[in-house]
């Protein structure tokens, strides 16, 4: 495994869950009585499965059950890309945690098939008042809130300042015109016409990579990817055509090659641009040394000078399970580890644990607090993102929708369609399986 891989563990992880526990014919875990000298065990379902993140939130649940008798906290993991299906498996097989934390992406997905149940009224208002309202929408479904945001992610440009001071580029651009010239000066190719150096980094790495940066770009066009009810996309519009202008003329002129795997390509130093989310900043610094100095991190570029700021916001949730027998004890762990105030900096034990492996919660006064002076300068574009940032459309059949923009992102990015084709095909498609479930 390269150092470039293993910078990836921020967002792809080792399976951590036994096989076993996937199938109908497996024992549940003891839940116990809630009698004395038979305490609730709750289990906790994640993706935090090794690493940083997997001790980062064992030690609360450590100190809740350290000084909690009568309710205990039992952590499960999987890998993330088998999180979704793990939910749906073991909801079905009578066997789903009491607690998970699910991208919140599917939380739409999960109402509609009765797996979360929606948070009480004072949790409710607790989410309200202490969240950004991004994170809020994100964890929200019909205007109903799901549960407690745990971390959440902005996207921001990320950029290499030598790579554009050699270049002849004083600052980050600001606007399209200003980031297609700073990409078309920075981009370098060797004599057989292979990239040696992306300007802007687009990348097919996967649906987060290549649907993210062009969601960032298209909300701050201010355009939307899905109408606001949920039920048709809104993609195939000025905003859209714009966005989809962009990408093709920055991959047609050489500036971006999409085949070029940017979480490897640009540590080393072979890429001078690229929009992603604050998670990596985390594993930026271990894969890059000393050279993570020459990494900045700027606001998402918008179409015009003057334009309002706007960009993608996406994240994971915590809540509770509807076949959980047990969710006022549920529910008060979560307003423990989430909205408890606790240590010298009086911030959450969720906001603590983020910051701990380079994340951010939507708490901007938590995040204010611990990055304080001395923080890592690349969080904070992220941190004043939280103000303007648009969550990302969470409604029934939202992972399938992604999917499907993501097909015709990359065939706009080989030259198999048109921006005229991408748009009307996923306009199409997406419509037809949003509006199909409800």
């Amino acid at each position: 495994m390269t150092r470039s891989q293993r910078g990836l563990n921020r967002r792809h992880f080792a399976l951590a869950l036994p096989s076993a526990l996937l199938t109908a014919g497996c024992a549940a875990p003891r839940q116990g009585t809630g009698r004395p000298g038979d305490p609730i065990v709750l289990t906790l379902l994640s993706h935090y499965s090794s690493g940083v993140l997997k001790k980062a939130l064992q030690d609360p649940v450590d100190e809740w059950n350290a000084t909690h008798d009568r309710v205990k906290v039992r952590t499960k993991a999987v890998e993330f890309t088998d999180l979704l299906t793990t939910f749906t498996v073991r909801q079905a097989a009578e066997q789903g945690a009491d607690i998970i934390q699910p991208y919140c992406l599917w939380t739409g997905q999960l109402v509609r098939a009765g797996v979360l149940r929606p948070a009480p009224p004072e949790h409710t208002a607790e989410i309200r008042r202490g969240y950004s309202a991004a994170a809020v929408g994100a964890a929200s479904v019909g205007g109903r809130v799901y549960g407690y945001p745990t971390e959440t992610q902005t996207y921001a440009l990320y950029y290499n300042a030598r790579l554009l001071c050699a270049a002849g580029v004083p600052r980050p651009p600001r606007t399209w015109p200003e980031l297609t010239d700073a990409a078309e000066r920075t981009m370098r190719r060797d004599r057989y016409g292979n990239t040696l150096v992306q300007g802007f980094g687009l990348s097919s790495y996967d649906d987060s990579t290549t649907v993210g940066q062009t969601l960032a770009l298209l909300n701050a066009a201010g355009g939307t990817f899905v109408s606001a009810d949920g039920r048709s996309t809104a993609i195939d519009s000025p905003a859209g055509r714009a966005v989809f202008e962009l990408e093709h003329r920055l991959v047609s002129k050489g500036a971006s090659a999409p085949g070029v795997n940017v979480y490897q390509a640009f540590p080393a130093g072979q890429v001078a641009m690229v929009i992603s989310a604050g998670w990596w900043t985390g594993s930026l610094k271990p894969l890059m040394g000393a050279d993570y100095r020459e990494v900045g991190v700027a606001p998402v570029p918008v179409p015009r000078a003057g334009d309002r700021p706007a960009t993608l916001a996406t994240g994971f949730l915590l809540g509770v399970n509807t076949a959980s027998r047990f969710p006022r004890e549920a529910w008060e762990f979560l307003r423990w580890l989430n909205a408890e105030r606790t240590g010298a900096k009086g911030v959450t034990r969720m906001s603590a644990l983020q910051v701990s492996v380079g994340s951010l919660t939507g708490r901007a006064d938590d995040m204010r607090a611990l990055l304080g002076r001395d923080g890592d300068p690349n969080l904070r574009p992220f941190l004043d993102a939280l103000a303007y940032a648009v969550p990302e459309p969470n409604m029934p059949g939202a992972q399938q929708a992604k999917t499907l923009l993501r097909t015709h992102i990359e065939a706009l990015w080989t030259g198999q369609q048109s921006v005229a084709e991408a748009l009307r095909g996923t306009r199409r498609q997406v419509d037809q399986e949003v509006s199909r479930l409800w």
